[in-house]
């Protein structure tokens, strides 16, 4: 899938001047708000001087979002690495760390107690790790998370890698 680009959504942005407002939105996969857009003329405007400060971020998600339907980018949870431990000094050190037991609390319990004992960030394997859950379940989670608003979706500056960020 191809990725969107920010200059391409504020030529559609521009298109507002003609009497058609909102091809930012459909363009950046937001097609309800689009229509909103499209036949409030802009949300009587207002929203579409908005979009200019919010573009860049709807390109973002929504190329995250693709990288995430192409398996690019997104670290694969169903990967495995083999790892000797005793080549590894740190990985001796991490054997004898245990996530705590948290086995009476539900799926989403445990993954926001994991957040709250990492200042509210998680990486997949972290989450996977206290939650107890096969990568499947563990998906259906964090994307529940997201949608519930417990957690965002970012990426770490340095790696690249998706970290989950939780207000807790």
């Amino acid at each position: 899938m191809q990725q969107v680009n920010s200059s391409v959504a504020y030529l559609l942005w521009c298109l507002c001047f003609f009497g058609i407002c909102g091809g930012q939105r459909f363009y950046t996969g937001r097609i309800g708000s689009g229509l909103i857009y499209f036949f409030t003329i802009g949300f009587f405007g207002i929203g579409q001087l908005i979009d200019l400060a919010l573009i860049p971020g709807m390109v973002d998600n929504r190329n995250l979002y693709l990288r995430g339907l192409q398996g690019t980018g997104t670290p694969n949870v169903n990967q495995s690495i083999t790892v000797n431990i005793g080549d590894i000094p740190q990985l001796q050190q991490l054997q004898a760390i245990q996530p705590p037991n948290l086995s009476t609390a539900s799926p989403m319990q445990k993954l926001l107690k994991a957040a709250k004992e990492h200042n509210g960030e998680l990486s997949i394997a972290q989450a996977a790790m206290y939650t107890e859950l096969e990568s499947e379940h563990l998906k259906e989670l964090l994307l529940e998370a997201t949608k519930i608003g417990y957690a965002e979706v970012k990426n770490d500056p340095n790696t690249g890698a998706i970290r989950y960020h939780f207000d807790v």
